[in-house]
């Protein structure tokens, strides 16, 4: 299970919407915050605050 401030790291590579870098597979991601919906997470990519779907990540 997920808990807030947790790291995680990419299954799969992302390509995110309204930026012009793909996150590649086995990034980590830290500090993650939980959301109201369990299938979604919020994270910081530098300046950008982007929400992440569960299915794509794993507990580091």
């Amino acid at each position: 299970l997920l808990q807030d401030g947790d790291s995680v790291h990419l299954t799969k590579d992302l390509k995110i919407k309204g930026m012009s870098k793909t996150l590649k597979r086995g990034e980590a991601i830290r500090n993650i915050r939980l959301t109201g919906d369990p299938q979604e997470v919020e994270c910081r990519i530098g300046k950008a605050q982007v929400v992440l779907k569960t299915q794509f990540l794993k507990k580091a």
